[in-house]
């Protein structure tokens, strides 16, 4: 009887040092049209594992790719963040485009996985806190099994890369260390005394560097305005407005994306009859032909891109967009947040 009864004890005390973490509580999901079909079997899969998904659906992988990854950066870089943690999933035609884009947020870890023992590797060694999977090389078995591999292996876990065997000592505090350690490699040390005593602003990003030491240009026709061309087709542009200012409603014949570097502003979309209050970190797509009034509350920057040559078409004066802006309350315009 007392053989059986240690036997029993040790059977539980080995059993509950090897539980799966508890499930992620919330997935942000999205995909370019090469990754959506993939992205909707896994987002389906998640739901019938009862967890939580926010599905973003589908744009191109630079744009979805880099609103998962300022969500889940959010969730990860705020104190009071949930528990379980707020983790992605995002899907292209490689998987590899999604990555890069998510990863361009601090607190992301986005790895792309074309196998289990990717999706292992990647949550024991690197903590991955996005998924990225390939559309045209991962069918949705495959991928179903890389996302569940991925969802329960814990950090520091044995993995296919530690021969499935517990890390030494060694290499386990290498890994604890590389959770501080990481997030700072490529912030900008802005204070020579910063450096010495290794306090490093982790507030810079790469959009934010492309604004660093561009002298932009005024825009004439809009008073407060200044724009600086950084890449041409597709072209890109970092553009300042002075606090107050307003853009006249216009259109233009293409189509644009903008995030928000710095300050806020309100786009008021006439063709739509919706408005968008942006503030730093915001992104706002506005198709072609769309005519749109916008207000700045403050000094604010944002980066812009579109295909083909630059062009505006004004669709009202100055004044007459000070006015309705004025009396906005009365316009009926639904708010989109």
């Amino acid at each position: 009887m007392a053989e059986t009864t240690v036997s029993s004890t040790t059977t539980t005390t080995t059993t509950a040092t090897t539980t799966p973490p508890p499930l992620p509580l919330k997935i942000i999901a999205g995909a370019d049209a090469f990754g959506c079909s993939l992205k909707d079997t896994l987002v389906s899969h998640l739901r019938s594992l009862n967890i939580e998904v926010e599905d973003l659906g589908t744009s191109s992988y630079y744009s979805i790719a880099a609103e998962v990854g300022r969500l889940v950066s959010a969730a990860s870089t705020t104190p009071s963040s949930p528990t379980p943690e707020i983790r992605g999933l995002v899907a292209c035609g490689t998987g590899v485009g999604v990555s890069i884009f998510a990863n361009k947020f601090p607190g992301v870890f986005a790895a792309t996985c074309l196998s289990t023992a990717d999706a292992a590797n990647s949550r024991s060694i690197n903590n991955s806190n996005v998924l990225a999977v390939s559309g045209m090389a991962t069918s949705p078995d495959s991928a179903i099994e890389i996302l569940d591999t991925w969802l329960k292996t814990p950090f520091k876990s044995p993995c296919p890369a530690s021969n499935s065997a517990p890390w030494g000592e060694e290499i386990e505090s290498f890994l604890d260390n590389s959770l501080s350690e990481m997030p700072v490699i490529g912030a900008k040390i802005s204070d020579p005394k910063q450096q010495e005593e290794g306090s490093i602003n982790t507030s810079a990003c790469a959009l934010c560097c492309l604004v660093k030491n561009r002298k932009l240009d005024p825009i004439e026709i809009i008073p407060g305005g200044a724009m600086k061309i950084v890449r041409e087709s597709p072209t890109s542009a970092i553009v300042s407005f002075k606090a107050g200012s307003v853009e006249p409603a216009h259109h233009h014949t293409f189509g644009h994306d903008l995030v928000v570097l710095k300050g806020s502003k309100r786009v008021w979309n006439l063709s739509k009859k919706a408005k968008y209050d942006l503030v730093v970190g915001d992104y706002l797509f506005t198709p072609a032909g769309d005519v749109h009034r916008v207000k700045y509350f403050e000094d604010t920057e944002f980066f812009i891109k579109w295909e083909g040559k630059w062009d505006i078409f004004f669709d009202e004066e100055m004044e007459v967009a000070k006015s309705e802006i004025e009396k906005e309350a009365e316009d009926g315009f639904e708010v989109v947040k």
